[in-house]
Parts: C-alpha cells; structure tokens; sequence
C-alpha cells in the first residue's frame, strides 16, 4: 500500500513520508465520514430491504477500506521506524575496522583469530538464549529465555574487543559501540540478563584462548638454497616470513593443525608443475600482454585480506535473508571458526613443503631441471609484491573454499545474487550468482596476480572445503529434541 501510495502521488519514498502521513490520516477522515454516512441511511430506512442490501454491501466496503487503512498505517509506522540493526553484523563490521586500521592488529598474531574468539562468545551467549544449537565452548544453566540476544551480543563482542585491543583509543570507540547497541533496546530486566550473560560468556571464552599459543614468537625460518625451496622474494625481499609459528596455535576446531595435511606439491620435473609455471608465468607477469584486462582486474581486485571479503559476503547474505540474532550468531561462529582453522591448517602445510614462489622459481627455472621451463631474471608479478610465506598451498584458496563451504551448507541454495567490493580497489565491485562462483574467482585470481601455481590453488581449494566439512558436521549442530 504505501508502495501504491508512493506511485500514485509520485512521492520519494523517504523525503515524502511526512507527506504519506497526511495523505493517511485524509484517507482515514475519509473513511470515517463514509461510514457516518452508512449509517445514517441505515437508521433513517428501517425495514427497507434494498436500503439493507445496500447497507451490508457499503458495511463491506467500508470494513475492507478500514482493513486497507490499517495496511497503510502499519507500513507507515514501518517506514517511519527503522528496524533495530543486526547486532552481530555490526559487531563482525566494528572489528573489521580495527583489523583494517594500519598498526591495530598486532603483527604476529593473524587476525582470523580475533573473529573466532569474538564470534565464538557472541555464539555462545547467544545460544544460551536461546538453545537451539549445542554450545561451542561455554554452557550456561539457568538462563532466562527472554534475556535479550542483542544486548548479550553487544556485551560479549565488546569485552572480547577490549581484551583482545587494549589501546585506549579503541577502548574508547569499543565503549561508545556498545553504548550505541543498547540504547536500541528498552531497558529493563531482558536487557541487564542479556548483559550479564554476554560478559559472562566472553569472560569464558577469553579465559578458555588466553594459552592457545597465538602470543608466541614467530619461529626464525632459514631461507633455502635449493630448486624448489622458499625464498625471500623479490621486489621487496622481506627478512622473515610471515606467522612462523601458527601451525602451533591451539585450533578452534581441528583436533590438530595436520589434521588435513595435503600431499607433496608437484615435482619440479612433473608435467602438472610445468604447466603451472608457464601459466603463471604468462599470465601473471606484471604489464604483460597474454591476460585479458578483466583477469588483470581480478588479480588486483581480490588483493587483499581475503577473510576480510568472506565476512562482509556474509554480511550482506545475512541481512539479505534477514537471519534473526541466533541464526547470525551461529553462522558468523561457523564461518570464522572454519577460516581460523583453516588459517592454522594452511600454515602447517606451507611450512611443512617451504615451496617457492612463482617469482623466485620463472627467475631460476634454469636450476629446476626442467628442460620445459625457461627463466626470466626480470620477471615480477602483477600486483608488484609476493606475500612473504611459502606458495603451497595458497591461502586464497582454502579460506574461499571455507567460506563458500559454510555458506552454502547454511543457506542451502546454490542461487544467490551478490556484490563484492575490492579492500584495495575502494568502491570496485564485482557481481555474482553463488558463492561458489565468488570462491573460484577469488581463487584463480592468484595466477593472474602472478603469486601462485594453480596446483597451490587446487589443493588449498580442498584444504578449505575439508576444514569446513569437518567444522560443520560436528560444531553448533542442533539439539537433538
């Protein structure tokens, strides 16, 4: 109705509410006058049959435009009142920009694993709410089930936060973020239980990570020498790579980081790495001429922190589907429980087979052996820098396939309509029709980056999709009745 309205009155659905507001209370008179009408003529023809038919006919006009006029009214109010935001899209958004604040996230700690511990209270005091869904880690007893979800959320995402980032200007903003979630909820005895909850909960957990070996010290790493092993890459040549030591981190989910350790990268000799490097190299290599310019914008395009991407995918999937404070708990907990592990996951493995990087392997491909093969001193990546840690497997590719694997197995509809938009390319946005199709563009972007073999990418992409088996099939599942 207030979409007819709109239309007929040729109206700004948002400038001309006011003016909605009058053209409903004109209705209304309208309306109300009508039926006064009604029934005059009613009391001043009694017993006249036609007069009666004519009577109960208008009676039911009238009724159905009373009916009209309490559609309009309730979209009013709904236009007029905005709906209360999705607490835990806005916490995941809060953190997103700290960890995108350059100097807040500390450098040897990655920062998937602030999302899983935050997250992961968030689920929890949630789920104590509302108990659909097993705990993850913290099981609460005696909770009441009109505590309010959103305040337990805002409660338990801050005080991870304050932990976690305890610079006093981030305290600051996380103290005026939790100000402005509650004030969206009435007071009263929900809102403290909701409170009290969420700090209880985030307490927990916190106590539960706080020697999970995510403070320790990067391992020193000693570049090789050899074909095929990891080296400092050119053009920047970093001293150390890059979390050393995160295959030693306690994982969320896993039973142990090597849980799902690939196999060997492909043999420097081996037609699988032949083709890889000649790709690669083709199409990778910076200002060059064999990509197209839409791969060349993919490469630059996905550039960035990729769990950063998946998170604000799954943002607008959220709220896209309207998912209620529950569902948005556990599928927030899902997806970054999965990336977190998988982070862990990939790690094991790069520095289990310290595998060069495209870069340093096109540049000596006369040590490699390989007599299909021919190097490029010269030659340097699209996007100019080499993330600093072995190539295999590639990190792109296990936390899409993560991240796709969660959503997919969530939502349960291989059709969903989406935008993406570039961390480093601001306001560029790409479309798709899945998540899978989001997964495998992010993928494939690292050859056109020119920084990974696509037997990185193949065997990240199972990583991924194994990690996420394995936290979905056995985390936050549902209670059995």
């Amino acid at each position: 109705m207030f979409a007819q309205l709109v239309s007929t009155y040729h109206l700004h659905p948002i400038v001309d509410h006011f003016t909605i507001a009058l053209l409903t209370f004109g209705i209304a008179a309208e309306i109300l006058a009508a039926a006064a009408v009604l029934l005059f003529r009613n009391s001043a023809h009694p017993g006249d049959r036609a007069a009666d038919k004519r009577g109960d006919l208008s009676m039911k006009k009238m009724w159905i435009a009373l009916a009209v006029l309490g559609a309009v009214l309730t979209a009013q109010a709904g236009q007029s009142y905005a709906a209360p935001e999705n607490q835990v899209v806005q916490w995941n958004k809060n953190l997103l920009v700290i960890v995108r604040t350059p100097g807040a996230q500390p450098a040897t700690i990655h920062p998937t694993h602030s999302f899983a511990i935050m997250h992961a209270a968030i689920y929890d005091a949630v789920n104590a709410i509302d108990g659909g869904h097993k705990p993850y880690l913290v099981h609460l007893t005696g909770v009441s089930p009109n505590a309010s979800q959103d305040a337990a959320t805002a409660q338990a995402a801050h005080d991870v936060l304050v932990s976690l980032y305890p610079n006093p200007t981030f305290q600051a903003t996380f103290d005026t973020e939790l100000q402005n979630s509650l004030a969206q909820i009435p007071d009263g005895t929900e809102k403290t239980d909701g409170v009290s909850i969420g700090a209880n909960v985030a307490a927990q957990i916190l106590s539960l990570r706080s020697n999970d070996g995510s403070n320790a010290k990067p391992i020193p790493y000693v570049f090789g020498n050899a074909p095929g092993d990891y080296q400092s890459t050119p053009p920047n040549f970093p001293k150390q790579p890059q979390f050393t030591h995160w295959s030693h981190v306690m994982p969320f989910a896993l039973d142990r980081a090597d849980q799902f350790r690939p196999g060997h990268p492909p043999a420097l000799t081996s037609k699988t790495y032949t083709d890889d490097f000649n790709e690669v190299k083709s199409l990778g290599i910076a200002n060059g001429t064999a990509a197209t310019a839409d791969q060349m914008l993919t490469g630059h395009f996905w550039n960035g922190a990729i769990q950063n991407y998946w998170n604000e995918i799954t943002q607008t999937a959220a709220i896209d589907h309207n998912l209620t404070t529950a569902q948005s708990a556990r599928l927030f907990a899902l997806l970054n429980l999965t990336i977190a592990d998988s982070v862990i996951a990939f790690y094991d493995a790069k520095y289990t087979y310290n595998f060069w990087r495209p870069v340093t392997a096109i540049r000596a491909a006369d040590t490699d052996n390989n007599p299909n093969t021919t190097a490029d001193p010269n030659w340097l990546p699209e996007v100019g820098n080499t993330t600093p840690d072995p190539s295999y497997p590639g990190a792109h590719a296990v936390i899409s396939a993560a991240g796709a694997s969660v959503l997919d197995s969530f939502f349960k509809r291989k059709r969903f309509d989406f935008n993406v938009t570039s961390e480093v390319m601001p306001g560029v946005q790409r479309s798709f029709k899945s998540f899978s199709a989001a997964a495998e563009e992010a993928t494939l972007s690292r050859i056109f980056a020119g920084v990974h073999f696509r037997s990185d990418l193949t065997t990240g992409h199972e990583l991924g999709s194994e990690v996420a088996d394995f936290v979905v099939d056995n985390f936050l599942t549902r209670e059995k009745d």
